[in-house]
């Protein structure tokens, strides 16, 4: 795996504000909008996400939400499109749907598979990688609708959370891990 930017990594760690008992007692919230908040922490962030994965992608993927800030910046940056993977009822077309386990229950992810011809090599980025349920589920997502995912990034892996371990077979790219 690439050493992620030490740039990219210092300005990730000195602006993640760490919020107390949110959403529930006793878990610390790892909140990111203030690295997105500030342009040049944003540029970093961006530039070591794609860096790994430059030429070998046609399009990236984020999921809703705080993944379509990072899909969007770095379509941008590679001059490619972007695809949005969105929670159930969200999207127009016709759907692909993937279930996927949440802490307390269940949710669903979809795409439009007519969005891009088969073949496409598709970047997926998010925010964080913590027990790799959305993840699994978008990338799952990607594979079905016969794209190639070209790889998943994250600014931030929580470790312990067996995330990584349920991507197993995919590349996996975390700038940060905590």
């Amino acid at each position: 795996m690439p050493t992620p930017s030490p740039a990219a990594a210092h300005a990730i760690d000195e602006l993640t504000v760490l919020v107390p008992d949110f959403p529930s007692p006793g878990i610390v919230f790892r909140d990111l909008t203030p690295v997105f908040a500030d342009g040049d922490a944003l540029r970093l962030v961006i530039d070591a996400l794609i860096e790994p994965f430059a030429g070998r992608v046609d399009v990236v993927a984020g999921v809703e939400a705080r993944g379509f800030v990072l899909a969007a910046a770095a379509a941008y940056a590679l001059g490619t499109g972007m695809l949005v993977v969105r929670k159930a009822g969200k999207l127009p077309r016709e759907v692909i749907s993937q279930e996927y386990e949440l802490e307390y229950g269940t949710a669903t992810l979809e795409l439009q598979p007519a969005d891009l011809p088969h073949g496409t090599r598709v970047l997926l980025l998010d925010d964080v990688l913590a027990t790799g349920g959305t993840l699994f589920a978008a990338a799952s997502l990607i594979e079905r609708a016969g794209w190639q995912l070209a790889g998943i990034g994250v600014v931030l892996e929580l470790d312990g959370l067996g995330g990584r371990e349920r991507l197993a077979g995919r590349e996996v790219t975390a700038l940060v891990t905590a």
